[in-house]
């Protein structure tokens, strides 16, 4: 749905006498920049693919982003915030049209600690290079998607949940994780706000729907020289075993991730040899490879060290763990989408009952992950795409076996998460963005 256009055609004037702002209106680029990754669910294509900007911006300082915000509120044109553009949730989409907002010329690293490691870093830095630079200071990031070498901060934060670090580190919402944020609000008057960590929640995980991001305050970790290292097994129920094990050990993991033998099997050929069994995938810190290797020796398990993570030259296990494990799936038949969900304890059960109902149609693909402190697993598995009532139906049955859903295919920030509004957020909302322009029709607490 697109908005006035001579509103936006106003607007556009207004913006050109903006300093340090490009304006892109070509159709090529409002195609472009309308779009995420949200074609891994064909339930989102059907909807958003109508859906396109009518004028793309690109600020270069803070002063240019609170201009278009300004010039926004004033015409009542709605504004959509987009990073790196590779979520897949449909997070940037303008759903009804009006202006896109490029943040990727924000990205300076403002400030380091050394001694705390706390980083402060504009919105649009990439996670490689954010990474990079706390690398200097022998710290690294706690929490990053499959996704980070292209991947925004911003993005990430307002988009994002966990990925690999979460089996160590837990949720992007767990408190110690963003520790304030500085945003802009939507007004004719915009301010310029410093949240400390308990206000910021309420813009993490919110898809940009209640403020304008512009720099992220965060937590950073010691840096470790992640060994990589695989462990393929030939019973499903073996693996699964080992994988708590090793969550449970006391060594340092930063991914833990356990692949079915017919994924493996579809694996890039960089990934290691085709084999017909289940393979885990660990990034272990260099004393704790010699526990792995015991554990997996005592249920049968073959081993292989493949050495620091820093010599691969960029093809690592990151790339084949958490939704990158989807994207190869998809890159050779396009019909596999995806769920994603925390599975009740104990997860055999429910593994079995799943896998004896859909068969072929449900590939096992599991993330070692920490919850409310716990060792947890979770499930990211490829689906078959029969039809959207299928779909809902094994949705459904994961529910009633006592599984919780993120919903990957649904547009909302509640119904992508735990299904309930948070009044929080909406209350952020009210105070940042009193018109409701922001991203509109993402936030469901708002728009009931």
């Amino acid at each position: 749905m697109e908005h006035a256009p001579k509103a936006v055609q106003t607007l556009q004037s207004a913006l050109e006498a903006v300093d340090e702002l490009d304006l892109l209106s070509t159709t090529a680029d409002l195609d472009r920049f309308s779009r995420d990754a949200y074609d891994y669910s064909p339930v989102l294509e059907e909807q958003f693919g109508s859906c396109r900007a009518q004028l793309v911006v690109r600020p270069h300082t803070v002063a240019a982003v609170m201009a278009v915000a300004s010039a926004c509120a004033q015409a009542s044109v709605p504004l959509t915030l987009r990073g790196a553009g590779t979520g897949n949730y449909g997070q940037c989409v303008p759903l009804q049209g009006g202006v896109v907002m490029l943040m990727g010329e924000l990205r300076a690293v403002r400030a380091l600690d050394p001694t705390t490691g706390v980083v402060e870093v504009e919105c649009g830095c990439l996670l490689k290079d954010l990474d990079r630079e706390l690398a200097s200071q022998g710290r690294q990031l706690r929490l990053m998607p499959s996704t980070w070498r292209s991947a925004s901060v911003g993005g990430f934060i307002a988009g994002g949940s966990g990925g690999i670090g979460s089996v160590r580190w837990g949720f992007l919402r767990d408190p110690g994780h963003l520790l304030g944020l500085e945003m802009v609000t939507l007004e004719p008057k915009p301010r310029l706000l410093q949240l400390d960590a308990s206000d910021a929640e309420a813009l993490n995980h919110a898809y940009g729907t209640n403020g304008i991001i512009t720099a992220l305050t965060l937590s950073s970790a010691p840096r470790v020289d992640w060994q990589e290292v695989c462990v393929d097994c030939s019973d499903w129920r073996t693996a699964v075993t080992l994988m708590q094990r090793c969550q449970q050990a006391a060594v340092e993991l930063f991914l833990c991730t356990l692949l079915d033998q017919a994924i493996v099997a579809g694996l890039p050929p960089w990934s290691g040899p085709a084999t017909a069994t289940h393979r885990l995938l660990l990034l272990v810190s260099p004393d704790g490879v010699s526990t792995v290797e015991r554990l997996a020796s005592t249920v049968g398990g073959t081993m292989r060290c493949l050495g620091a993570e820093t010599s691969r030259q960029g093809n690592g296990l990151r790339e084949l763990s958490w939704n990158h494990t989807t994207l190869h799936m998809r890159q050779q038949d396009s019909a596999w989408t995806y769920l994603q969900m925390l599975l009740p304890q104990p997860e055999q059960p429910v593994l079995e009952a799943l896998s004896k109902d859909w068969g072929d149609d449900l590939l096992w693909h599991l993330e070692g992950v920490r919850h409310a402190g716990a060792a947890r697993l979770a499930a990211i598995p490829l689906v078959r795409w029969r039809s959207q009532d299928a779909l809902e139906r094994l949705i459904n049955q994961c529910r009633s076996l006592g599984a919780v859903i993120f919903n990957p295919h649904v547009i909302t920030v509640e119904d992508g998460g735990l299904g309930i509004i948070d009044g929080d957020q909406v209350a952020a909302k009210q105070r940042h963005d009193p018109g409701g322009l922001l991203n509109p029709g993402k936030l469901k607490g708002w728009t009931s």
